[in-house]
């Protein structure tokens, strides 16, 4: 929900991303991870040091995700 509010009410996406395809494609298979790289990049026009932390971390929230969603259907079956 974050992520499609800074797309209808900031530039912010635009900004971190060259092309409109990147963050679409982020919306639906790695949110957090694509939120927190543009929340990073707006700091100062790129993602550096502690950032890169940041985004990893992002990125172990979204593969958490999956996991937990398989672990889930795996436990319904």
């Amino acid at each position: 929900m974050a992520l499609f509010a800074l797309f209808l009410f900031s530039d912010l996406l635009s900004r971190a991303f060259e092309s409109w395809f990147v963050p679409l494609l982020g919306f639906f298979l790695l949110p957090w991870t694509t939120l927190a790289y543009a929340v990073m990049w707006s700091s100062s026009n790129s993602v550096k040091g502690f950032e890169w932390f940041i985004v990893i971390l992002a990125f172990v929230f979204d593969l958490g995700s999956y996991a937990q969603g398989s672990r889930s259907r795996e436990a319904r079956a």
